[in-house]
């Protein structure tokens, strides 16, 4: 498995900004299709961004799509997670994952085989 260290996460008030970075422990990481996903206090984890290994596909959640943008740098074995324009509803504790065995984001995940441990994210209203 891959070692995956999620930050970034705090409070911030309806409509601000917030960068999440997710640092991988494995040189290999270029290879990896890389997802965010958030679960929400009593509610089930749900897909908010994915990018392929070479950063060319990228696919979001209906919710964040316009708001959130997901990117890496491979030379730095990181994924971002932009988050813009955020909303009480996003609140969560989201957490990075890898998908080691497809080049194409999935957004399911048991698609994911190795999984940070989460950051939380707080927006007031």
């Amino acid at each position: 498995q891959v070692q995956l260290v999620e930050s970034g996460g705090g409070l911030v008030q309806a409509g601000g900004s917030l960068r999440l970075s997710c640092a991988a422990s494995q040189r290999t990481f270029i290879r990896y299709t890389m997802g965010w996903f958030r679960q929400a206090a009593g509610q089930e984890r749900e897909f908010v961004a994915a990018i392929s290994g070479s950063g060319t596909v990228t696919k979001y959640a209906d919710s964040v799509k316009g708001r959130f943008t997901i990117s890496r740098g491979n030379a730095k074995n990181t994924v971002y997670l932009q988050m813009n324009s955020l909303k009480p509803e996003d609140t969560a504790v989201y957490s990075c994952a890898a998908d080691r065995r497809s080049d194409v984001p999935g957004t399911s995940p048991p698609a994911y085989d190795s999984w940070g441990q989460g950051t939380q994210v707080t927006v007031s209203s």
